[in-house]
């Protein structure tokens, strides 16, 4: 049985507003700008939303723009941001990017996929935030949870992050493009979980046919 994608949608939009918004979508909420949201994308990559917020804002406290990192340096932003995921080859990809933007592009993040894709670090995963959440474009942003869930509830059949987010952009409503990664990564963070989701209270069980899944609570 194939999944009603907007049932499925809309119930989750009315349910996850009690749960803790994504980190990048939280601080995006607050105003943050289009170079924070890449910076804190970067270092989310890999690493938990509660080790992200703080470093990201230890980070944004003491350099928020290009010439402010730079000015800070690598070994400097790596004890900031610690103990995110990485924390070296990130520092030194931030300093990396910070030339770029400056150098290449006046200071100024592109608002293009093509162009974000050349930055060093920066996938389909990121740039599409960067698009979401810095310039609230209409785009489409798979991570993990996107991946998953959307397999999970058989709305796609792919093997892979960047698969998933071509099938979704052939077929899911283009009023959800923006909405369905912040959605999803909170559902799949307090509920859809990869290993024994939380089926028994969760809000479209009846929509969901539940492949792969073995065991659940």
């Amino acid at each position: 049985m194939a999944v009603d994608i907007r049932k499925f949608v809309d119930r989750l939009k009315d349910a996850y507003k009690a749960w803790d918004a994504p980190v990048i979508t939280f601080m995006a909420g607050i105003g943050a700008t289009p170079f924070e949201v890449l910076i804190a994308t970067l270092l989310s990559l890999r690493t938990k939303d509660e080790v992200t917020a703080p470093a990201a804002r230890r980070l944004f406290a003491v350099a928020n723009t290009p010439e402010a990192l730079l000015a800070l340096g690598e070994a400097e932003t790596a004890k900031l941001i610690y103990p995110v995921g990485f924390y070296p080859t990130k520092s030194k990809r931030i300093m990396e990017i910070s030339v770029l933007i400056l150098e290449k592009y006046n200071g100024v993040v592109p608002n293009d996929i093509d162009e974000l894709l050349t930055l060093p670090g920066v996938g389909r995963k990121t740039a599409n935030l960067v698009l979401v959440e810095g310039y609230q474009m209409e785009a489409i942003c798979v991570d993990t949870h996107v991946h998953r869930i959307s397999n999970r509830i058989g709305y796609v059949k792919t093997k892979n992050a960047d698969q998933t987010e071509m099938a979704l952009r052939k077929k899911l409503p283009r009023e959800y493009w923006v909405i369905y990664n912040e959605i999803l990564v909170s559902f799949g963070q307090v509920l859809c979980r990869p290993i024994s989701p939380f089926c028994s209270t969760c809000p479209v069980a009846d929509l969901c046919p539940r492949i792969g899944v073995t065991k659940h609570r």
